[in-house]
């Protein structure tokens, strides 16, 4: 195996990694009564063995990575992560002071779906635009449906970060 096929693997495993571990976490933010609360148990579960078959796939990998880091790369993706932390926090802590707490996972997922964009290039992987687009979709769900913000917001945000990072495990398993 090559470092290209190598590093390849190394970034899908990296994508089911994360997006794992995040899908687990917007599986916990509905308070739901059975059965939904069931499903997102099992999601969150399914999620998390995800993360970990990522990790597993990452670790393998990590010996022949692709090359030398890209520190321009990384610190594009670093200011990525911190604005979207930042723009989330400062939103979810106007929201509450508002008094409409029940609308930050709404925000959230939205932010959430609007830093796949500037990703997808960095990362070379043009899907997450779909995703983002997918993402900021459930964000809007949240606001027009008569079901509570964050069961659409968690439920959603959590099943299409699975997929996604299904998706990767898959691809990284297969080569």
């Amino acid at each position: 195996m090559s470092s290209v096929d190598t590093g390849w693997r190394r970034q899908e495993g990296l994508g089911a990694l994360y997006l794992g571990i995040f899908a687990t976490v917007w599986f916990s933010v509905p308070a739901a009564e059975q059965p939904l609360r069931g499903l997102l148990v099992a999601g969150s579960v399914a999620a998390l063995l995800t993360a970990v078959a990522g990790g597993v796939v990452t670790a393998r990998s990590r010996g022949a990575a692709a090359g030398p880091r890209d520190r321009a790369g990384d610190r594009r993706y670093l200011l990525i992560v911190v604005a979207e932390f930042a723009l989330a926090g400062l939103g979810a802590a106007a929201l509450a002071v508002a008094g409409w707490s029940e609308y930050i996972p709404v925000l959230v997922c939205a932010v959430v779906g609007l830093h796949f964009f500037p990703l997808a290039p960095l990362l070379r992987s043009p899907l997450l635009r779909h995703l983002g687009v997918a993402t900021c979709a459930v964000a809007v769900a949240g606001l027009l449906t008569g079901v509570p913000a964050g069961v659409v917001a968690g439920t959603g945000a959590g099943a299409l970060l699975l997929g996604y990072a299904l998706r990767s495990l898959v691809r990284s398993v297969r080569g």
